[in-house]
């Protein structure tokens, strides 16, 4: 069965489990919510902003409602970085890129007053900052931010030019406390530290993923329940589970996913052990 046919005949418009949901399908907290919200007020001053967290916490999925709700703004120009480990020359070569701003690598100062140029710009005629987005942001060179905060600030250093979000694990928060990286630190805004989730927001993700996908009763109460306590509070955990289940019951033709199924799926094999070997009389 193709995967169009098999959401099809659960009643799905798309995979809820897949991490590439539309954004509706997407499950906002109340502590993301606050800090797209920090952000969006930060547009108009600049500034680095931070995401940090486990794998598998959310941080990626934060990053998306971010940029959907940047993009919703008026004049906002949302870019994000595709390699953030690249060294200095490519970072620059992909900002010219991103921000359409013709540069010539060998002239590494004209770069930079060309792109603080071009951002200049759009301040005077918009009163916002440009934004730049940064996932996996731990594999960041030192150089690479420092270059990026010398390049987002002017006025001795008094006025910020860019907005800077950047999305990493808990490196990321670590390498800012080394003495080469805690001018970047120091000027962070606005902070998102994701946690462990706990059983209540497990459920309510889930939840919310079945209803916008279009089948809220997919999956019986009792196995959301489970799915959730063996996530150990992570949400990738969580989906790669459900994920799984989906497509053995697919595969099954069966018409829910419930608590039997999980348990023939995950539930370790008792084996039993040999017989003892029969003694020998002596003769």
């Amino acid at each position: 069965m193709s995967h169009d046919k098999q959401w099809t005949a659960y009643g799905l418009k798309w995979n809820p489990f897949s991490p590439d949901v539309p954004i509706e399908g997407i499950w906002i907290s109340p502590r993301i919510d606050s800090f797209c919200g920090r952000v969006k007020n930060q547009v108009r001053e600049g500034g680095f902003a931070l995401v940090s967290g486990d794998p598998g916490l959310g941080k990626s999925v934060t990053m998306r409602v971010l940029e959907s709700r940047l993009e919703l703004l008026r004049e906002v120009i949302v870019a994000s970085l595709s390699r953030p480990g690249s060294k200095i020359g490519d970072f620059y070569r992909e900002l010219g890129d991103l921000f359409n701003v013709p540069l010539a690598m060998h002239n590494r100062w004209g770069g930079f007053k060309a792109l603080r140029e071009r951002w200049l710009a759009h301040i005077e005629s918009t009163l916002v900052r440009p934004v730049l987005l940064v996932d996996e942001a731990q594999e960041m060179k030192p150089e690479v931010l420092s270059e990026l905060r010398l390049l987002s600030s002017t006025h001795f250093d008094s006025r910020s030019i860019l907005t800077i979000v950047l999305a990493g694990d808990a490196r990321l928060p670590e390498m800012f406390r080394s003495k080469a990286l805690l001018p970047v630190g120091s000027r962070i805004r606005a902070r998102l530290t994701h946690e462990y989730a706990t059983r209540e927001e497990l459920l309510a993700c889930m939840a919310h993923r079945l209803e916008q996908a279009g089948n809220p009763t997919l999956m019986t109460k009792e196995l959301m329940a489970t799915i959730c306590e063996h996530a150990a509070g992570n949400y990738r955990a969580m989906f790669g589970i459900a994920g799984e289940l989906l497509e053995i019951a697919a595969q099954r033709e069966l018409r829910r996913l419930d608590e039997k199924l999980y348990l023939e799926v995950y539930a370790p094999v008792v084996r039993k052990p040999p017989p003892p070997a029969p003694t020998r009389r002596r003769s």
